[in-house]
Formats: C-alpha cells, structure tokens, sequence
C-alpha cells in the first residue's frame, strides 16, 4: 500500500473505534481485535481498506443471494435510480413495489396474496404480529381479545420489542425481560443436549406432546404461533425433524390460530427450495420475508398475508379497522427494483439447483469432522451449517464461556482469507446459495483448518 492509503486505513480505523457502535459487538474486544473494514467486494470476496481479500462465507450475515457486484442487480437499481429514488407508499403507489408484490404472490405458499412492506426482518415480524392481534378485535367471527403468542423456545426474530418479546435467546433477551408483554413456549425439537437422559426420539416425542398440550390448553387466547420453519438460526443452526412444522400447522388451523412464518433467514432458498414452507406444504396466514428479498443488496423485508386477515381490516375509514402501522422507506422503489432483478436470476442461474448440490457437497465435506474430538454436534439444512464445538466430545462438556472458542476460530478462518461468524460456540458456515462449488469446497478447508489450530 502506498502511505497515502496507509494513512487512510489508520484514520478509518480510529474513526470507526471512536463513533461507530457495532451490532451484536463486545466494543472493549472488538476495539481490540482490529476488524476488517470492508472497502469493495467482487463476486463472492469482500477487500479490505488495507487491499486484502476474504471469502464471504456468511453470505454478510445471511442476506447475500448472487455475489456482490452482479451485473443485473446492479443494473436494475441504477435504472430505477433515473426514474426515482424513493417516494412513499403512504397514499400512493409505486411501480416497482407493486410489481414485486405481484412476483411475491406468485412464488410463495398459496393463499398469500397481500404485501406489506417494511425494511428489515424485525420490522416484517412486528407487522405480523400487530395485524394477528388486531385480526381477532376485527374478525367477522369475533372480536376477541387474544393476547398472547406462542413460540418455539431458542426462537430468534429480530431485536424490536414484540419480535424480542416472541424471542428467547437468554443472552440476547434477558435484559428486556420487563419490556416484553406475554408469551407461551414449547420446547425445541432440535438440540444436542436433550434432558433428563431423554433419547433422542424419546425428546421428539415429548416436543410432540408438549406442542399439542400448550396450543389446545391456551387455544382461546392465542394470537398466534411464531415460528422459524424447519431451522432455528440464531439458537445454532438447530434443525427441526421431518413433521414437525407440517404439525404446528394442522393444530393451530384446527384451533383458528394464525401461523405466522419467519422464513427471514430460511428464504430465498437456503433450505433447498425457495421458501421452507415448501417442504412440509405448510400454508402459513403470514409470512415474513427480508435478507436475501433484495440478493443482500438494500433493506427491503415484506410479511404477506391471506385474505382472510387482510379482508378483517376494512371498512369504512370512520370504523378505525386500518392498520395503522407503517415506516418511511416502506416499499423502497430501489430495493423492489433490486429484489425484482434478484428472483430473475433465480431462474436464469438456476440457484436452486446449485444449492442442492452445494448441499450436498457440504454434508460430504462436514460428515469428516464427525469424529473430531472436540465437534460435539453438527447441524445442517441446505447451505445453513452449524458446528457445535465442546472441550470434550464424549462427556459433551462445553467448553467454557469466557475463551470464546466460536469468535476465535472466525479470527483464525480472518487469517486464511475467510469471513465467518459464530453463534457463541457453533461455527456458522452460510455461504450465498449462488456460490460456485470450488469455492464451498475453500470454505470448508479454511474452516476446518481453523477449527483444528483453535482446538
């Protein structure tokens, strides 16, 4: 690097550790630790100020679709930007949302047929929760006064107050706990440890009844039933059996409960299919979508809805049956225009199919830690891969907290030109569902390679 550029990293890196608050960050550590700051990216690499390359094996935090710097996307939001940058939904309409909305209500599960947009997950979760809770004052059937949510225990659904309230990371939510209003939680039925010297199959049995029990015993108060399909993804990757959402779904319909769907982090194909929901054929009445909506590229998320739920909020506007509810970017007119182009490239590049033989490739590649001594468990659906680290594999004891063994082997993989993340001791790999295979397969040494240096 020449000094002028040297110069430039260094005056960077004091302002960044002077006024930026990271997310999610321990500020004392990362301070510390010297991150990379990210100047440009080229297909799957992201560049550093200091000019040095990493693979973008967490797809930037689970969004990244295509790449970075795709041609098409990038082509469809310099259009948009010569017609119009942003104008609000408020009132008025706006080409490309209402063409998104179209293309959403063509691709996902039956039945979803309206789109409110928002700008992040959190946001999309918050919607669905708000329009559950009205649903039951407004419904032809009611009104109703349901207060409460059910959720799957480990849930993760953003960082606002109702999608913290149906969340239940302790590290994450502990602190809100008096800012929350009122949930109910079945048990997970993915894990490592299962308790009382249960089984296995014996866990998923009582996963079972204890779903059955908790909806049937507060069916009449219940606004609706949250949940992450198929994949729990903050809790560690944590993979629900075969069954289990196709369940949830026959016993809230059963009760008048409405399914609200978190596909957020699962979407966009990273299961598999398009959408997770696909795999047990599982309708759900909201739908929530964000990250990988635009390929990664701007914040749009969107919760859909079924007319049942959306036909509840009209009348006449004196009747006070709106929604109201809204946010100033909603429907953006460049990330439409971005998450258009993006489901284009779906079929042109035919990413489905690539996921399912990454998929496949990254089950070869993890079945060789199986025996690692200290890779206690290892959790995979798609392209989303878990791998639970513990200082002993065969008693299963965790290695302790304050080592950070998951943040340490992410600084080992930084070495090697690999950009992970960690969810405490699980090492994530998330690479984009349009990742070419020779490079899930560097992913995977580099990986490896960290995990045996830090172990």
């Amino acid at each position: 690097m020449t000094n002028e550029h040297t110069n430039r990293a260094a005056d960077l890196r004091q302002w960044d550790n002077a006024h930026v608050w990271h997310p999610f960050a321990p500020m004392s550590a990362y301070r510390e630790e010297g991150a990379p700051i990210i100047e440009r990216a080229e297909g799957f690499y992201l560049f550093d100020v200091a000019g040095r390359r990493y693979l973008d094996g967490i797809s930037s935090l689970w969004c990244n679709v295509h790449g970075h710097r795709v041609p098409e996307i990038d082509a469809a939001v310099r259009e948009q930007l010569d017609r119009v940058a942003h104008t609000t939904l408020l009132g008025l309409g706006s080409v490309p949302s209402i063409e998104l909305a179209k293309r959403l209500v063509e691709i996902t599960p039956p039945g979803l047929t309206k789109v409110f947009y928002s700008d992040s997950g959190a946001t999309a979760v918050e919607a669905a929760l708000k329009m559950a809770y009205q649903f039951h004052r407004q419904k032809p059937c009611g009104p109703e006064e349901r207060n409460l949510y059910a959720t799957v225990r480990g849930a993760y659904h953003g960082d606002t107050i109702g999608s913290v309230s149906v969340g239940s990371i302790e590290l994450f939510h502990r602190v809100y706990g008096k800012l929350l209003f009122e949930t109910v939680s079945v048990p997970s039925p993915s894990g490592f440890r299962f308790p009382d010297g249960m089984t296995e199959s014996d866990h998923h049995a009582h996963c079972m009844a204890e779903l059955e029990r908790v909806i049937v015993g507060h069916a009449d108060r219940l606004a609706a039933f949250v949940i992450e399909p198929l994949v729990q993804g903050a809790a560690g990757i944590l993979v629900h059996p075969p069954g289990y959402l196709r369940r949830v779904r026959e016993l809230t319909a059963a009760h008048g409960i409405p399914l609200i769907a978190d596909e957020v982090a699962v979407g966009f194909g990273r299961t598999g299919t398009m959408f997770a929901c696909e795999q047990e054929q599982v309708e759900p009445d909201l739908l929530c979508l964000g990250k990988g909506l635009t390929g990664g590229y701007l914040p749009v998320a969107a919760t859909l809805a079924t007319d049942e739920i959306f036909d509840a909020f009209l009348g006449e506007p004196v009747d006070g049956r709106t929604f109201f509810h809204g946010h100033t970017y909603t429907g953006n007119p460049l990330g439409c225009a971005a998450a258009i182009a993006s489901l284009d490239l779906f079929d042109r590049h035919q990413v489905l199919a690539n996921v399912n033989e990454n998929a496949e490739l990254l089950k070869r590649r993890l079945e060789t830690l199986a025996g690692h001594p200290h890779v206690g468990d290892i959790r995979q659906k798609g392209v989303m891969a878990g791998i639970e680290l513990v200082r002993d594999r065969e008693t299963e004891e965790p290695y302790d907290p304050r080592l950070r063994m998951g943040h340490q082997v992410t600084l080992a993989a930084r070495k090697r030109g690999v950009i992970l993340r960690p969810l405490g001791d699980v090492v994530v790999l998330m690479p984009a569902p349009a990742m070419p295979t020779e490079l899930i397969e560097a992913l995977c040494d580099v990986a490896f390679e960290s995990i045996d240096e830090v172990t």
